[in-house]
């Protein structure tokens, strides 16, 4: 799967692409992940890309001319333009359903604001699909993103060790928190792991975790219940 990045800050993005499953991924050849600077795109000496908004107000805006030139130039690095992301708090919020619908998708092309977000006319004629992370402002999309990029990767075959590790996470297949985990030791400091775990029993282990899955579901998250 292919996402590509279009931000103002590509350099954030360098560590993040050198650690972890995503590096593996990306070394592996699951992944590809290439960074795009709306600044390439931005004319005169100063490379302008924001200007500031008609009507008065705080803050700068994205600026439609090199934004427009930026995605498409992007889109047609590849034989297909890929499905447009565009990164805001006014979008759809990111959740599981969300995440294993992008995964089925190739390319993922993804438009990170900065500063008051982008002229609206960059949404209304590229109608990007808008996501938001939550219920909160960052101060640009290139965390976000990598937060879109990290759950989506989650569902790409090859890239978790094992296969069933994503359908048991919080929110996958019951819709329901993930039950509670433990390794060795089998005590420590007076906790000891429930001895379920410990006995053998299939059958009974996967009905304590789906217990205590409703069971932690309903103290922490009740809303998912319905």
């Amino acid at each position: 799967m292919r996402f590509d990045i279009l931000t103002l800050f590509p350099e954030l993005f360098g560590s993040y692409l050198g650690q972890s499953l995503l590096k593996l991924a990306i070394d592996r050849g699951l992944v590809d992940v290439q960074t795009h600077n709306f600044r390439d795109f931005a004319e005169g000496k100063h490379r302008q890309v924001d200007d500031k908004p008609y009507g008065g107000g705080p803050g700068m805006l994205l600026m439609c001319p090199p934004i427009y030139d930026c995605v498409e130039h992007v889109q047609q690095q590849a034989e297909t333009p890929g499905r447009l992301v565009m990164m805001t708090p006014q979008g759809r919020t990111l959740d599981q359903p969300l995440v294993e619908e992008l995964a089925t998708e190739t390319r993922l092309v993804v438009l990170c604001g900065r500063y008051e977000g982008f002229d609206d006319r960059i949404r209304e004629g590229l109608d990007p699909l808008e996501i938001s992370a939550g219920d909160f402002i960052c101060n640009g999309g290139e965390v976000p993103a990598m937060l879109l990029i990290d759950t989506v990767i989650r569902l790409i075959p090859g890239v978790l060790g094992d296969e069933t590790s994503s359908k048991y996470d919080s929110f996958s297949d019951s819709g329901l928190l993930e039950y509670p985990q433990f390794t060795r030791p089998r005590e420590f400091r007076g906790m000891a792991v429930p001895d379920v775990l410990l006995s053998g029993n299939h059958e009974a282990i996967a009905k304590w975790r789906h217990e205590q899955s409703l069971k932690i579901t309903a103290e922490r998250r009740s809303d998912l219940l319905k």
